[in-house]
């Protein structure tokens, strides 16, 4: 939808709720969630602890409005409509949101690393954790060093995998990579026209694959490579990264017939409203370090380009931009 006011990772202040809202009030410390969760007895997914995709409100986030079918927001000069975007839009100093897209958090927690919460680092760890539920001692192979890619490379190492490699086209990620938990990182470019999933087989602990491998990257290409580079007989590729619209994911039956299996995630499998205030807890007790994500900070609605610029650089992970002067 455009136009529309992008943005969906952010922590935030409520300014003021509109009738019926009972679970936050003005004053709150909260993240703003793009999967809401509306837990209501009546939501088959909600009910379930099988899945996080609530769909109480998905046909009108996807049209960028609000449930009552209307935009917040409108062009100061004539009065059109600025479409929302993921149900957040938070590239700007005020937003509006549906109340099962809002998580509240411990006041006490930096909104500075709180906002990673929003997306990208949930998204990491619990693609480990929920979805494909990585074991103790098993080998795990990361596709893509970005932050999503680091945190499966945290998540994996906090539950004990005893082998883990990354991939990627970007050399300058391996040494946070190798301190994440990585043994070894692997750069494609660096094998020619050969196959990264071959080179990944023969180089994985039994030579038949690797127990878990993830996509980080919304590369179909890569995808497949992720999936041929599970082992086989039981190897789980989980797909994290989005592709582009309209893209799709071939292989051969065969890699299934031999015993690999492929799922998806999204948001890690949490259910927003209980897990970020979970996850926030857990940072504020030191179990989730996240500092390391941060690599940029910039200062007002303004820098906000510069933010995006600084991503597209290839040695930015985050970049933090605060909003408001009397807001930490």
């Amino acid at each position: 939808m455009f136009p529309s006011i992008l943005g969906h990772e952010a922590g935030a202040i409520v300014e003021s709720v509109g009738e019926g809202v009972q679970s936050v009030k003005p004053g709150d410390t909260v993240v703003p969630g793009y999967t809401p969760q509306c837990k209501g007895t009546d939501c088959i997914f909600c009910m379930s602890p099988k899945t996080n995709l609530c769909p109480k409100i998905r046909g009108t986030q996807g049209n960028g409005v609000m449930p009552d079918g209307t935009s917040r927001f409108t062009l100061k000069k004539d009065g059109s409509t600025i479409y929302h975007f993921m149900g957040c839009s938070t590239f700007a100093e005020y937003t509006v949101l549906a109340e099962i897209s809002v998580a509240k958090i411990n006041p006490a927690a930096d909104l500075q690393k709180a906002c990673l919460f929003g997306c990208g680092i949930s998204t990491g760890l619990g693609a480990v954790w929920n979805n494909a539920k990585v074991e103790p001692f098993s080998s795990v192979a990361v596709f893509g060093l970005g932050a999503v890619g680091f945190a499966v490379i945290q998540g994996a190492k906090a539950v004990g995998a005893s082998h883990i490699v990354g991939i990627d086209v970007n050399p300058g990620k391996f040494e946070l990579a190798k301190k994440l938990g990585c043994d070894v990182c692997y750069n494609p470019k660096d094998y020619g026209d050969t196959p990264m999933q071959q080179v990944l087989v023969k180089a994985s602990p039994t030579g038949f694959g690797f127990d878990y491998t993830f996509d980080a990257t919304g590369n179909v290409a890569v995808m497949r490579s992720a999936l041929e580079a599970a082992h086989r007989g039981w190897g789980q590729c989980c797909l994290v990264g989005v592709a582009a619209a309209g893209k799709e994911i071939s292989t051969r039956p065969f890699q299934f017939i031999t015993g690999r299996r492929c799922m998806g995630t999204a948001f890690g499998g949490w259910k927003t409203r209980d897990a970020i205030p979970m996850l926030t807890e857990r940072m504020l007790k030191g179990e989730i370090v996240l500092d390391h994500y941060i690599t940029h900070r910039f200062n007002g609605v303004g820098e906000t380009t510069k933010a995006i610029e600084a991503l597209h650089s290839g040695d930015c992970l985050r970049a933090v931009v605060k909003y408001c002067a009397d807001v930490d």
